[in-house]
């Protein structure tokens, strides 16, 4: 596992963790970015709770999987949006509308692309969810 892009691992492992019908998945991979970014994944309960772990090697994520991930993954170049440039982005990453979301890095932390589109801020793009 290449470590240049510890969020896109992460991704990677949930979505191959739940694609072989798995409960739970450890990642030996944790940042603040990584966890802002589960925690949205939970509040839209494409995820259980996670629990962080610490070892003398440092610490590990333990993710509960609830099996409703289709797909998710991070966009790069990480795409910078206007506040109403977001439709764009909607047709080129998910697969239909209303369904899934865009993680976006705005000025006022991370959040979803339709909460950004409410707010009226644009942003980078992060990664996306379905």
């Amino acid at each position: 596992m290449a470590l240049n892009d510890p969020l896109a691992n992460v991704l990677a492992s949930i979505v191959n963790y739940e694609n072989t019908g798995k409960k739970e998945i450890e990642v030996k991979i944790s940042s603040k970015l990584i966890k802002k970014v589960l925690d949205i994944m939970k509040s839209h309960l494409y995820i259980g709770d996670y629990t962080p772990l610490q070892t003398s090697r440092g610490e590990f994520l333990r993710i509960n999987l609830l099996g409703n991930i289709n797909r998710c993954g991070v966009i790069k170049p990480r795409f910078s949006v206007k506040k109403d440039n977001y439709e764009k982005f909607e047709k080129r990453f998910l697969p239909a509308r209303g369904f899934g979301f865009l993680i976006v890095s705005t000025p006022k932390g991370l959040m979803i692309h339709e909460e950004a589109k409410e707010k009226k801020i644009g942003g980078r793009l992060i990664a996306y969810v379905y």
